[in-house]
């Protein structure tokens, strides 16, 4: 196998819908094409928010479209030992440290600093984890969106590894996750554009090899709106005809020939592994979702 190693991380918070497609579908053929891994992995970080139902039916249109993946479906809520071990690594390093900041105490304010509340609730391990970012500028070059920099203290902040109430922070999990698959190349929606710098940060603190990055346009409600589960988006149905591959081809700028319509799913994926091209993606924000999968 090629040293490429791709994934597509869903949260199981609601069934695909078309905007999901466009990034798992990017994502494969980006791997595809450099006959490199597909990994899939369920980031279950958070119940409340979760349908019980939802990995299951991930999974199985994943496979309905012929998007098979390699190697075993990892679970993000199975790797809580493995993420204690990274937040006690950050802790050595003094990378970390207690915050009992409330979202109302902070009132929209980017964290800054060591936390002045840590120590009253120390003794109930009533606090969460920040990264502390420290000051400057940080910048990554995307293969879509050329140049991304922000600044760590005015833009980012201290932000949360664990959360006061328990869980594991998308960014700590995520950057664990990635660097012991060994995920080469992350292809995703431009909309998690924000948490790469957060990632990045933690990735060189941790030692950790930076993947390369592609952030593609995510589809959009006819009023601007991000098609999301949130926005009670279309849930995708099962589809062998190869007709809802064919559009998420088309909305990926990549041309499918009209003669393939209809063709059935193996062999539009056929196609477009042999003729993908992400730098079609090139500058592009977004765009409506075709109105068959609009809600």
């Amino acid at each position: 196998m090629s040293a490429y190693i791709g994934r597509f991380a869903p949260s199981p918070t609601g069934p695909l819908h078309f905007g999901s497609l466009l990034a798992a579908l990017a994502s494969y053929l980006d791997a595809r094409h450099h006959h490199g891994q597909w990994l899939v992995r369920i980031e279950d970080l958070d119940p409340p928010r979760e349908d019980p139902h939802a990995a299951h039916q991930i999974l199985t249109i994943l496979e309905a479209y012929q998007l098979h993946w390699d190697s075993e479906v990892r679970y993000q809520s199975q790797r809580s030992e493995a993420y204690q071990q990274v937040l006690e690594q950050l802790i050595d390093q003094s990378q970390v440290f207690p915050c009992a900041c409330s979202r109302k105490q902070l009132n929209g304010a980017l964290h800054s600093g060591v936390c002045q509340l840590a120590d009253h609730f120390r003794d109930h391990q009533d606090f969460a984890w920040r990264f502390a970012v420290g000051s400057g500028e940080c910048h990554f070059d995307d293969q879509l969106q050329g140049h991304y920099s922000e600044s760590l203290d005015r833009d980012i902040g201290d932000f949360v590894v664990k959360r006061r109430d328990g869980p594991w922070s998308y960014q700590l999990a995520v950057v664990a996750d990635d660097a012991d698959q060994k995920v080469t190349h992350v292809v995703r929606g431009i909309d998690l554009i924000d948490s790469t710098l957060r990632q990045q940060q933690l990735q060189r603190a941790l030692g950790y090899a930076v993947p390369q990055y592609a952030h593609i346009p995510v589809a959009l409600e006819t009023n601007g709106q991000k098609l999301s589960k949130q926005n009670l988006a279309t849930a995708l149905q099962p589809d062998d005809s190869g007709n809802t591959l064919w559009n998420a081809l088309h909305w990926l700028n990549q041309s499918p020939p009209d003669s393939l319509r209809n063709q059935g799913n193996n062999a539009i994926l056929e196609w477009a592994v042999q003729h993908w091209n992400i730098t079609r993606l090139a500058g592009i924000k977004g765009n409506p979702a075709p109105a068959p999968f609009l809600r």
